[in-house]
C-alpha cells in the first residue's frame, strides 16, 4: 500500500529562494536542482525530483515518485504525476519520468503507471503537450511530439518520435503510432497508427502518408518516393497483410526508412488501421 506523507510546507531549497515564490508549498522530500522556478501556489509533492532549469507555472500540481529533467516548462494548472484513472489501481509504488525540453501546457493530466505493466509513464525529450491534453497511465511518448489541444492517450499507448495528434485526437488503450505518424483533428484512433501514415475520421482510416512533414524533417523527394510505394503495397494494393509484409521487406533492402515501416508492421500487437 502506498505510504502516508506528512502535509508539505512552504520550502525553497538552499540557493533557489529568489526563484521559487513564497506561496509555493513543497515538500522538504522534493528534490530541486539549480534554477528551477516554481510559481504561486504551485503543490510539489515527496519523491519528486526536478532538473535544473525546469519552470512550474502557478497552481501546477506535481506528485511523485516523479522525475523531471532539465529545462521543461509546465504551465499553470498542469497535473503531473497523479495516481492513475485505472480502477485496479490498488496504491502500488509507481512513476512518471519527464526528459528535458518539454512543454507542458495549461490543465494537461499525466498520471503515473500502474503495476499491471512496466509501472512508469514516460515522456522522452522536446515534446509540446498543448491545453488540456491527457496522458493516461504506462503511456510511452517519444520526443518531438505534439500532442495538440485536448489530445487524449488512453492507458499503456506507445507514441513514436516525431508523432502529432491534432486537436481532439482520442487514441485507444494499448495502440501504438509510429514514427512520423500523423493524426487529423478529431481522430479516434483504435489500431495501430504505422509510420509516416496519415489517418483521420472515426474511427480513424489512413489518408496517404505525412509528406509535408517529412519534407520538414529533411527527407529528399527518392525516400518520400518510396515510403509512398510502401505505403501502397499497404493500402492500395489488394495484398494480404502478409504478402504486404513481404513486398515491404524487399524494398526496404534498398531503403532503410521502409525498413522501419516493415519492422512496424511486422512486430505489431494490436491490428493495424487499414
Amino acid at each position: 500500500m502506498a505510504m502516508s506523507s506528512p502535509p508539505p510546507r512552504s520550502c525553497a531549497p538552499r540557493g533557489n529562494s529568489e526563484l521559487i515564490h513564497p506561496s509555493a508549498l513543497i515538500d522538504p522530500r522534493a528534490e530541486l536542482d539549480v534554477g528551477v522556478s516554481v510559481g504561486p501556489f504551485a503543490v510539489i509533492g515527496p519523491e519528486v525530483q526536478i532538473g535544473a532549469g525546469t519552470w512550474i507555472g502557478p497552481h501546477t500540481v506535481i506528485q511523485g515518485p516523479a522525475r523531471i529533467g532539465r529545462d521543461n516548462r509546465i504551465f499553470q494548472f498542469a497535473s503531473v504525476g497523479e495516481i492513475p484513472q485505472d480502477m485496479k489501481y490498488r496504491g502500488e509504488v509507481t512513476r512518471i519520468e519527464i526528459g528535458d525540453r518539454n512543454t507542458i501546457r495549461e490543465f494537461a493530466t499525466l498520471h503515473r503507471g500502474t503495476a499491471q505493466d512496466a509501472g512508469v509513464t514516460r515522456v522522452a525529450d522536446d515534446t509540446l503537450l498543448m491545453a488540456y491534453t491527457h496522458v493516461a497511465h504506462d503511456c510511452q511518448v517519444g520526443s518531438h511530439v505534439i500532442l495538440a489541444n485536448a489530445a487524449s492517450l488512453g492507458g499503456h499507448v506507445k507514441v513514436q518520435d516525431w508523432a502529432i495528434l491534432g486537436g481532439f485526437t482520442i487514441v485507444h488503450q494499448f495502440c501504438q503510432l509510429g514514427i512520423h505518424a500523423f493524426c487529423a483533428m478529431g481522430s479516434v484512433v483504435t489500431k495501430d497508427v504505422p509510420p509516416y501514415v496519415t489517418v483521420g475520421g472515426h474511427p480513424a482510416k489512413p489518408h496517404g502518408i505525412n509528406v509535408e512533414g517529412l519534407r520538414r524533417r529533411g527527407f529528399d523527394a527518392e525516400t518520400i518516393q518510396a515510403i509512398r510505394r510502401g505505403y501502397r503495397f499497404l493500402y492500395k494494393s489488394g495484398l494480404a497483410l502478409e504478402q504486404a509484409e513481404a513486398a515491404l521487406a524487399e524494398l526496404a533492402q534498398d531503403v532503410p526508412e521502409v525498413g522501419i515501416l516493415a519492422e512496424f508492421v511486422n512486430r505489431r500487437e494490436r491490428s493495424i488501421i487499414r
